[in-house]
């Protein structure tokens, strides 16, 4: 196996797709689509398929210990390796309307937004971590929002979305300590915001698409040796480029 071997949560659909289908791009790259339903990642190995594009699959659910245990046997048994990961699953519960107010959010809420946007993202990276370790080689991406921003969230235009940013927050905190504790080796890993997009989650309404929101995640999930780590990035959009976002 001389590909490099790419996972991407929650690649059925919107950002997780268009992600997919760019690094499928690369001759050098085998794409994993994972969804929680089997069925769902299945008719979107059968997009790309259709593009000409090849991707294999498999079941994934990040919240679930016994998934990602299933998941990493069938990783082991399949390939032994993993170089590229992109934890791009996550829940956004804004629109709903204690969301509106800190002082009026659901609290069961705000903890299930916290287990899929932060621990599922610790669970499945703590799983795979290992399997890069051994060829000391990996890219990590973690997608993170603007609105994680603590520089600017006292003042930016942002909804307040209290469940949704402080989750985000901490996949940011999360990032920071993986890349301190990853520091020295060739594993690398990085957080960026896509922006608003034409998804499921950013609605119809949202000035860009998919495609445009996944660049950047493809530039860092192919970084060179050498390359950023720990670091917080805008969508290559805005600035025609890579450009770090303060934290």
């Amino acid at each position: 196996m001389t590909k490099k071997v790419a996972v991407i949560t929650g690649s059925h659909k919107g950002l997780g797709y268009a992600i997919a289908r760019q690094l499928a791009q690369k001759e050098d790259i085998q794409v994993i689509i994972t969804s929680r339903n089997l069925q769902d990642g299945i008719s979107a190995q059968q997009r790309l398929a259709n593009e000409g594009l090849q991707a294999d699959v498999h079941a994934l659910d990040v919240t679930s210990e016994t998934s990602v245990k299933e998941f990493i046997t069938w990783l082991q048994e399949s390939y032994n390796r993993v170089d590229i990961l992109v934890n791009n699953a996550g829940v956004n519960p804004t629109m709903q309307p204690q969301e509106s107010s800190l002082l009026t959010v659901d609290m069961d809420t705000m903890l299930a937004t916290f287990n899929t946007n932060v621990l599922a993202v610790a669970r499945i990276t703590q799983a795979l971590i290992p399997l890069m370790q051994v060829n000391n080689y990996g890219r990590i991406v973690n997608v993170s929002t603007e609105m994680a921003s603590l520089n600017s969230m006292g003042s930016d235009y942002y909804p307040l979305a209290p469940s949704y940013r402080l989750s985000k927050v901490g996949l940011n905190g999360l990032t920071a300590i993986f890349a301190k504790e990853l520091q020295g080796t060739n594993i690398l890993i990085n957080a960026y915001s896509p922006g608003w997009m034409k998804t499921d989650m950013g609605g119809s309404d949202a000035p860009f698409t998919a495609d445009e929101g996944a660049e950047t995640a493809v530039y860092l999930a192919t970084l060179p040796d050498g390359g950023s780590q720990g670091g917080f990035f805008a969508e290559m959009r805005k600035f025609g480029g890579a450009i770090a976002l303060p934290w």
